[in-house]
């Protein structure tokens, strides 16, 4: 019973969260179409309740000739039901109209609250397959369902009224007809909540499952992807893979719906053996004389349509029920909190840093792992100085960017900027500070102006700036060789488009990040497309660029490494050198070991290679 009540209060709950949701989205549409509700609930009582009169009047006149007084008596209530018939179907259109209206804002509106929220979210929650899955439940036509959820309830009011409406009109016939009404439709009833549920369950249950089917067919469409699944001959495995899940859920699909058909033909059989008896009765009444054939036929019809009008209403509670579940999973989506949040009184961030950042102590690891990738780890990057960090795959250098970034806080320690904790800035001041190259780049597909634009929102796109970023990066060239220069679409995803190599993309993405005018530079791999000619090159331009400014660049490449102000040699979540490219080799440690390793391979220092 406890439950029960917890359920009712959850979908009531779900309810009024739905009807604020579309109230924000279209007021005044849901206004129209809450006074259509109402109207559309009263008219097919009006229509039955003429029904006596129309057959009467027929009975009247029948056999007693074609006169103008015959022709009245019959036109009159014919006139008003088929008056009332025409109103019906005018606001049916009217309806119609506002639906597709209200349907449009709503899923504006709840996409946008779905999109928000997914980058208000922490970045960590991207490490969780339980988040994922969340989001994609959430994206499950949450705006349909969120219109569908309104309009159950809306049909609910409307077949309530209608309902009152018909018990009215069959009262008189005797008090039990309007009981014995309602009970007919009660299987019915069962059988939809029962299947809803189920149906429900499926969902939540196979959800991972359908983020596969999801991920096989982006594999075998993708662009991105389309090269190795030709070369390797991946597509009849993936296919497979897709077919074979695909079946399975196909298969689970058929059986519920093959029970469900089951449960609804024996309840539609309990249902015409209820209303066969009523309607017995009535037969019986009228042979007895007590009722006129005008009121069978007002029987029949209120009762039949009464009994369609419950199932109706029957059916909105069910698709209430089922829906509520559903939009549940949105509202679990919006309610997630960020923990990496301003704190109350936000420190200002520095215009230009003076002394630099420090890693104080700091110990993390992502969510999920036991192991730290991090512990008591220490290091300072000093303000206006190329710093270049290097260090096997896995030694924790990206993890740097991400907490200084701020996308995770450390478990414990702290990250420093001129002495204060990065913790006490508002998150969005010190990303500001920050511009990132990452290491896989993303190819934004607009035009080449507009990609470079992009490294910052906020400023006015200055044609001037953002040919410099390009001349920076060593982009401009290319670009303006493009039929359109700053004006060409990239990418072949959409008309016109000009795909680029991917080094060329990498170039495109540091002018981004020089246009962004940050005093922390980040670079990740910047030159890891390049070839060590277009490297060279890019080094120079680096340089001039970066005075000033802290730069931090994480490679496997000597050739960049060996330019910086100070080289920091990173194993297994700890600094275990220090020094320029000169102070390490005479150090003669990892550094200097990798470098000649790497010199016995090539004479040529020109040529980048990983870092050992």
């Amino acid at each position: 019973m406890i439950s029960k009540l917890r359920s009712a209060n959850t979908i009531f709950s779900h309810l009024v969260k739905t009807f604020n949701l579309v109230w924000a989205a279209s007021r005044y549409w849901t206004v129209a179409w809450m006074v259509l509700l109402l109207v559309q609930g009263l008219l097919p009582a009006a229509s039955i309740s003429l029904t006596p009169e129309v057959v009467n009047a027929l009975v009247a006149v029948t056999g007693s000739g074609v006169s103008a007084a015959n022709i009245q008596k019959i036109l009159v209530p014919v006139g008003l039901m088929a008056g009332i018939m025409l109103v019906g179907e005018v606001l049916s259109s009217v309806a119609e109209w506002i639906r597709t209206a209200q349907a449009e804002m709503v899923h504006d509106y709840v996409t946008g609250l779905i999109q928000k929220q997914s980058v208000t979210v922490d970045y960590g929650f991207y490490e969780y397959s339980e988040y994922n899955d969340k989001l994609d439940r959430a994206r499950d036509n949450a705006s349909g369902r969120s219109l569908a959820l309104l309009e159950n309830t809306g049909s609910l009011l409307q077949n309530t009224v209608t309902l009152f409406a018909m018990a009215a009109v069959l009262l008189p016939y005797g008090f039990a007809l309007p009981i014995i009404l309602i009970i007919s439709a009660f299987p019915a009833f069962y059988v939809l909540t029962y299947f809803n549920k189920l149906q429900y369950q499926w969902s939540q249950r196979t959800t991972t499952d359908r983020r596969w089917l999801m991920y096989y067919d982006r594999l075998l469409t993708n662009s991105a992807t389309a090269a190795e699944v030709r070369l390797f001959d991946y597509a009849d495995y993936f296919q497979s893979s897709y077919h074979n899940l695909r079946r399975r859920l196909r298969h689970e699909q058929f059986h519920l719906l093959k029970l469900q058909t089951l449960g609804r033909f024996v309840a539609t059989i309990i249902a015409l053996i209820i209303a066969g008896g009523a309607l017995a009765w009535m037969g019986r009444l009228m042979l007895l004389g007590i009722l006129t054939l005008g009121d069978l036929a007002l029987f029949f019809q209120a009762f039949n349509q009464g009994q369609s009008i419950i199932k109706g209403l029957l059916n909105n509670l069910g698709q209430i029920y089922r829906n509520s579940l559903f939009i549940g999973n949105l509202f679990e989506f919006l309610q997630i909190q960020p923990k990496i949040i301003d704190p109350q009184n936000p420190v200002p961030v520095p215009s230009t840093p003076k002394q630099g950042i420090r890693f104080r102590q700091v110990t993390f690891r992502y969510p999920g792992t036991k192991e730290p990738v991090l512990s008591k780890f220490n290091l300072t990057l000093p303000a206006g100085k190329i710093v270049a960090i290097v260090g096997d795959n896995g030694a924790g250098k990206s993890t740097l960017i991400k907490l200084l970034c701020r996308f995770y806080d450390p478990e414990s320690g702290s990250i420093e900027l001129d002495g204060i904790d990065v913790r006490n800035f508002s998150v969005k001041a010190l990303r500001r500070l920050i511009t990132v190259l990452f290491q896989s780049p993303i190819p934004y597909y607009t035009t080449a102006g507009e990609n470079i634009a992009l490294g910052d929102i906020s400023a006015a796109s200055n044609y001037s700036e953002i040919q410099a970023a390009a001349k920076a990066s060593g982009i401009h060239d290319k670009i303006k060789r493009l039929p359109l220069g700053y004006n060409a679409m990239l990418g072949k995803l959409f008309p016109s488009g000009t795909d680029l190599s991917g080094g060329q993309w990498q170039r495109l993405a540091l002018a981004r990040a020089f246009f962004r005018r940050a005093q922390i530079i980040i670079l990740d791999e910047p030159t890891s497309a390049m070839d060590p000619w277009a490297e060279h090159d890019w080094l120079e331009r680096f340089r001039s660029l970066a005075r000033g400014r802290t730069a931090i660049i994480i490679t496997h490449r000597f050739t960049l490494a060996m330019r910086a102000d100070i080289i920091h040699v990173m194993r297994a979540g700890q600094i275990v050198e220090s020094g320029s490219h000169d102070e390490l080799l005479v150090q003669n440690g990892l550094y200097a070991e990798s470098w000649k390793a790497q010199m016995q391979t090539d004479s040529s220092a020109t040529v980048g290679s990983n870092f050992a």
